[in-house]
């Protein structure tokens, strides 16, 4: 079973002063990972961890991360422009975009930010649309098929992010002719890994090509990104990455690898916004409906609008009835009030037998969670709250109203 991190009490008193749904995130959790994953990694000198704005773009949450340390990856022209409202600039943001407008990489260079070539061919690009800066990094893409032992953990071949091995050398020679003077390697290589093996083995391989890359080119490397991919166990069944053991096998591959070839000075950066955001936040929603046909159906006022990852991915979200959570049970399909079919929290789950009224946590929705909602069938985003460190609780999104819906309709053969 999962815990939540708020008593059925303090929520209760929570849900009367704000309608459901609403995502509720953890400000004593966020603290506690972001200050685990410095201390994971503080053996190495210029470590910063870039948390991934798309993941939870909340100012509110960004203000805390940035007070712990934090800086941002950024992968539009909104995140960036949040980004520099909320007091980030230069080295602490990461802007990692693909398919890029030329007005993205104006801002980005505006804000001095490290920008994080996708592509061969953006160098062309960004020479033309804004200039070439001194520090540049290069994502890149080995193909393939990435296992870890005799487990397939994902497909970079079929990925459209970053670059094979010949243009990564090709851009680093390129680009250190126009000017630029300190280089960064990027790589994502699978996506929410509940291993401890999947960074230090990223790193190896990292680290490897590195030193190839230097030997070639004699370039300057100031950093490594070794960017996201370090998951949560969003099955209660499922083992909690270490993030300590982690950073020690990121270490080990370090002092293998690059101290030995003059290479340890390089920094260590990380874009975690799963592993950082995503146990510290809840989807609160309350059953309005309970319908019996071939299946049991509970229906909630929330939908894949809130939370959309079911409904894409199948994924899987622990659910907890915070007035009923033990009991007798029954075998239920959880589902919203969208005009489809996959708009499912839950499907043929087994839950302590709800009843109208009750009020349920959706678990680990604190990243890719309200970040990912839209307006279909008309439906309005939900409010965010912040569960304060004590115990107090604010607003930090309010839920939209139709006249947002509406805004950007009026004149347009519709009036006020």
């Amino acid at each position: 079973m999962k815990e939540p991190y708020i008593s059925r009490e303090k929520l209760a008193e929570i849900t009367a002063q704000f309608p459901t749904p609403f995502h509720l995130y953890d400000e004593k959790g966020i603290r506690e990972t972001a200050r685990a994953l410095h201390e994971a990694f503080s053996w190495n000198q210029g470590f910063k961890e870039y948390f991934a704005v798309k993941a939870t773009p909340n100012p509110t949450i960004l203000k805390i991360l940035k007070e712990e340390g934090c800086g941002v990856d950024c992968a539009s022209y909104v995140e960036l422009l949040m980004s520099q409202k909320v007091g980030f600039s230069d080295s602490d943001i990461m802007f990692s975009s693909n398919d890029t407008p030329a007005k993205e990489m104006q801002l980005a260079r505006e804000l001095g930010a490290t920008i994080n070539l996708d592509a061969y061919e953006d160098i062309a690009f960004l020479q033309e649309v804004a200039g070439i800066p001194e520090v540049i990094s290069c994502r890149y893409n080995p193909g393939g098929v990435f296992e870890l032992g005799t487990d397939i953990m994902d497909s970079p071949e079929e990925a459209k992010f970053g670059m094979t091995k010949a243009q990564l050398i090709q851009a680093f020679k390129d680009l250190k002719t126009v000017g630029v003077k300190k280089f960064g390697i990027h790589a994502l290589l699978a996506s929410n890994t509940i291993t401890n093996c999947y960074y230090p083995e990223l790193a190896r391989q990292l680290f490897e090509l590195a030193v190839e890359i230097v030997a070639e080119t004699d370039v300057e490397l100031d950093f490594i990104n070794l960017s996201g991919g370090v998951g949560v166990p969003y099955h209660p069944e499922e083992k909690a990455n270490d993030i300590l053991a982690i950073g020690q096998g990121v270490r080990q591959a370090y002092e293998e690898i690059l101290d030995p070839v003059g290479l340890g000075k390089v920094k260590i950066f990380t874009e975690l916004g799963r592993f950082m955001l995503a146990p510290h936040g809840l989807l609160v929603t309350k059953v309005l409906h309970k319908k019996q046909t071939y299946r049991t159906y509970i229906g909630l006022d929330a939908s894949a609008v809130n939370l959309l990852r079911p409904a894409m991915y199948g994924a899987y979200h622990h659910i907890t009835n915070m007035d009923h959570p033990d009991g007798q049970t029954e075998i239920v399909d959880v589902v919203g009030s969208l005009c489809e079919n996959n708009d499912k929290f839950a499907i043929q789950r087994e839950l302590p037998i709800t009843n109208i009224g009750d009020t349920l946590v959706i678990h680990d929705t604190g990243a890719h969670g309200f970040s990912m909602g839209y307006q279909y069938n008309g439906k309005l985003r939900s409010a965010e709250l912040l569960l304060e460190e004590d115990g107090g609780v604010r607003l930090i999104r309010r839920a939209e109203i139709p006249e947002d819906y509406f805004a950007t309709l009026y004149g347009f053969d519709f009036e006020k």
